[in-house]
């Protein structure tokens, strides 16, 4: 099973479409802010993708937390965001969260290493894709990932790629792993 998380308008054929407004072609109405429950059984989903959803959840360790639950062991995630810093990430008055390079980190068990949130998922980050602005075509990742730290808008958007980790590891430090990080053109990563 295959399932789009938030799809609002964007029914994928193929697809349970899953969304809080009973819109045309949406299978599932489900509220995903505050400990929702998705009405699916444990280990059913193979792959989940999240266009431009998770910035508008205020708690997203809930969710995560629950499409962990109905995720297959080694299941594929994709997120999409507005990159933190970039203009799109703040003008949509119902964007309540920013996503920047280390956010998908904390939907990992070893990134509590040293606090307990009560968070019970385990997402392994393995790829992000960052948009860069046209401006940095031909610029270097090294500089690239300097103007990152101190320009808006170099990045455009965020995509994660994420892996469902079952049973959840440990929160031990040493399981960190990091991403692969990959820069890629505007309108080279649909």
């Amino acid at each position: 099973m295959k399932l789009n998380v938030g799809c609002g308008r964007n029914i994928k054929d193929g697809w349970v479409n899953l969304d809080c407004m009973g819109l045309p072609g949406v299978d599932i109405v489900a509220n995903l802010e505050g400990g929702c429950t998705i009405p699916l059984a444990d280990d059913t989903v193979d792959e989940f993708l999240l266009s431009h959803v998770i910035e508008h959840i205020r708690d997203t360790l809930p969710l995560m937390q629950e499409l962990h639950r109905i995720a297959r062991p080694g299941a594929q995630m994709t997120i999409r965001v507005p990159y933190g810093s970039s203009d799109d990430a703040h003008e949509d008055p119902t964007h309540v969260r920013c996503y920047f390079l280390k956010s998908f980190n904390y939907f990992s068990q070893p990134y509590y290493w040293r606090a307990d949130y009560g968070y019970r998922g385990d997402w392994r980050t393995t790829d992000i894709y960052l948009v860069i602005d046209p401006r940095f075509t031909g610029c270097s990742a090294e500089q690239v990932m300097s103007a990152l730290k101190v320009e808006r808008n170099v990045v455009s958007e965020m995509v994660a790629c994420l892996t469902a980790v079952k049973p959840i590891r440990a929160p031990e430090q040493r399981q960190r792993v990091p991403p692969n990080i990959h820069l890629v053109a505007s309108g080279a990563h649909e």
